[in-house]
């Protein structure tokens, strides 16, 4: 199964070298608004609100977490920080803060980051802003399903890591990485405004190259983006807006994909004791997860069909709440049973590379008490983008790859792509490349199109491993479930692989 999915995906991995051509830094030139009087107001940090269009460097569509991220790079990089950026963004929140109540309960909204985008954050000077605000380390995580026949327990010594993530509401990541950016003296425009459409000069050759006789390109930004209220042009455009990308749809970027046919409740809850550790155990329907967000509150995130996604969300809290210690504890089967003795029960042939110690036994999760916010529900899918580069036009994030969230590997991808790009960005001007090369976006492409399919790929044989429900395959479950908590160097690379610090071998 997992060499059919990764035959699927593995197909669209490539790597195109192109020769380089010599970088052009022009002065910022000033151009007049296309449409006078409101359009073309823009609000630049330390300038209030300007009646002209810039030229950039670099357009970022998209001032979410991961468009963020990759400014903050730029920012932090002595190669980069003195590029003049434009985030294009009409969420309030890049204006007036990101409201956090930190007497409140968190935020059903959540990511699980692993330590590779920890140590990212802390490189570009972001995660001393995380640490201001309410998050949660874990060093512990359970994995088992409803047969009862194996489960895993990673520890974060077994790979001789301090912790194996940490929970973090979405909001505290983006009102940190805004903090980040406003402790820099980094020349950045944010346009409260939406893409309307994009053109590239006829020069400007690649997947889906478009091409205007009506507008004019001032020389060096060959870029010219028409936004709902004004426009600006630049030499290199990053879409970093989301799954349903404008300038993915803009640009032609081909994509491959499927949906689930499963949605994801997600929501905040209380326990009467405070969870240490990640707790995900897989049903007939989908994965159900219990993550540590602080104190005695954690995030469920439940994956299931669409119409018991549908009835969970509306039915009355004291029936959701019996639902979720059902799906946490006995419910659909029995708890597998531990072994402390190196017995593998029915796989007892691995006894031999067996070690194990009674912090490997099986526990049970803490009883949900209450529930603590709004239940939310979205449906899930995965779509992959043929490519990631053009001719001065670049993706990053979900904008280039969304996956299924039963490892929470999303978002971490993303932030992936965002150190990658602001790093190949940065050697690209070391030795005098063009931003907007081709030859130099398709290094990044090269570097993380690989990674974002081994990962989809293994996710997504997961996903499909656990929507059958039939003997033969249950055993080979538990077999893998066994292996993965009882050969240590198994165990080991598991835990770096999914700490983003290791590929997998038939990757890399």
């Amino acid at each position: 199964m997992f060499r059919l999915i990764r035959r699927k995906i593995g197909e669209n991995v490539y790597r195109l070298r192109v020769p380089a051509k010599n970088l052009c830094i022009d002065a910022t030139a000033k151009v007049p608004s296309s449409n006078p009087g409101r359009s073309g107001h823009v609000y630049q940090e330390g300038q209030g609100f300007s009646d002209k269009v810039q030229q950039h460097d670099i357009a970022i569509v998209g001032g979410g977490m991961v468009g963020m991220a990759f400014a903050c790079s730029l920012a932090s990089t002595p190669l980069t920080k003195h590029l003049n950026v434009a985030i294009i963004d009409s969420n309030p929140a890049l204006f007036n803060g990101v409201g956090i109540k930190k007497d409140g309960p968190p935020d059903p909204r959540v990511s699980t980051v692993t330590p590779a985008t920890i140590s990212f954050f802390k490189d570009i000077g972001a995660w001393k802003y995380v640490e201001e605000h309410r998050h949660a380390y874990f060093d512990k995580m359970q994995v088992w399903d409803y047969t009862g026949l194996g489960y895993t327990r990673y520890n974060a010594r077994d790979a001789n890591k301090d912790v194996l993530g940490c929970v973090v509401e979405n909001r505290v990541l983006h009102s940190s990485l805004l903090s980040c950016m406003q402790s820099t003296d980094f020349q950045k425009t944010i346009y409260p405004s939406k893409l309307m459409t994009l053109h590239r000069n006829s020069s400007s050759n690649g997947v889906g190259s478009t091409s205007s006789a009506s507008p004019s390109f001032e020389r060096g930004h060959p870029v010219k983006l028409d936004l709902s209220d004004g426009s600006l042009c630049a030499k290199l455009v990053v879409g970093a807006d989301g799954s349903r990308s404008r300038v993915r749809e803009l640009t032609g970027f081909k994509t491959i994909g499927w949906n689930y046919s499963q949605n994801a409740i997600i929501c905040t809850v209380e326990h009467s004791v405070e969870n240490q550790c990640a707790w995900q155990r897989f049903l007939p329907a989908g994965p159900i997860a219990l993550l540590p967000i602080s104190d005695n509150f954690s995030n469920i995130v439940w994956t299931m069909n669409p119409k018991e996604a549908t009835d969970r969300k509306v039915m009355n809290e004291d029936d959701f709440l019996r639902d979720v210690n059902n799906a946490l504890d006995y419910g659909y089967g029995p708890h597998p049973k531990s072994s402390t003795s190196g017995s593998g029960g029915i796989f007892s042939w691995l006894k031999p590379d067996l070690t194990s110690s009674v912090n490997d036994c099986f526990e049970v999760p803490p009883k949900v008490v209450k529930l603590a916010s709004e239940r939310m529900m979205f449906p899930l899918s995965l779509m992959h983008a043929n490519n990631y580069a053009s001719k001065h036009v670049v993706l990053i994030g979900d904008a280039a790859h969304t996956v299924h969230p039963l490892a929470g590997q999303g978002v971490n991808l993303g932030f992936g792509d965002a150190s990658s790009l602001s790093r190949v960005i940065a050697e690209g001007i070391a030795v005098g490349t063009d931003i907007g090369e081709v030859s130099l976006l398709k290094k990044y492409e090269a570097e993380r199109k690989p990674e974002n399919i081994a990962m989809m790929a293994v996710l997504d044989g997961i996903q499909k491993a656990y929507s059958v429900d039939f003997g033969p395959l249950n055993l080979l479950r538990a077999a893998a479930f066994h292996g993965a908590n009882y050969i240590s160097p198994l165990k080991k690379s598991i835990i770096s692989y999914a700490s983003g610090e290791q590929r997998l071998p038939i990757f890399s």
